[in-house]
């Protein structure tokens, strides 16, 4: 089991007021509720999101605030995450409780999703962080990759959703 280092959870101000903001909007071809289905789904997010290696979810269905998960990472990073918001087909936002590395002060990601009719909907996506140690002279450096990598990631979500969708009903 990965070393815990515990980080300072956040409400949703954070999403504001965070030293690091990255954040993407794309519409999906897709209901909300299937937006939702994929982020429910552990094995869907090593598909879209590059770093992500593995999600588990350690707390039971249905989910909601409070909800917990792990998530592996590139490099051996490993993120113990608690849901701060949600509301299905709306919202959801978590922020680290802990992670394997002590170069993290918080991190928390939020997702808001509005639908447009029935089968698309816009998703906003905000990453937002307050390194600590090294990273925080590390991140500056990269942020306009941060900014890309963020845009491009929510762009393959869009895709790995739409290409379950065939006249308004998912592929088998």
């Amino acid at each position: 089991m990965a070393k815990k280092y515990p980080c300072k959870t956040v409400d949703m101000t954070f999403f504001d007021t965070a030293p690091f903001r990255y954040v993407a909007e794309v519409v999906v071809r897709a209901s909300a509720a299937d937006v939702f289905s994929s982020f429910e789904n552990a094995d869907d997010w090593p598909r879209w999101a590059m770093p992500i290696l593995n999600v588990e979810w350690t707390a039971p269905q249905p989910f909601g605030i409070g909800t917990t998960r792990t998530v592996t990472m590139v490099g051996n990073l490993v993120g113990y995450e608690e849901f701060i918001a949600w509301e299905r087909g709306r919202e959801m936002a978590f922020c680290f409780t802990h992670a394997s590395e002590d170069n993290i002060e918080s991190f928390a990601e939020r997702y808001q999703v509005e639908e447009l009719d029935n089968n698309s909907c816009k998703v906003k996506w905000t990453m937002a962080m307050r390194p600590k140690g090294f990273s925080r002279y590390f991140l500056p450096v990269f942020s306009p990759v941060m900014h890309l990598g963020v845009k491009l990631m929510l762009r393959k979500f869009a895709k790995l959703v739409e290409g379950r969708q065939c006249f308004g009903s998912p592929k088998k």
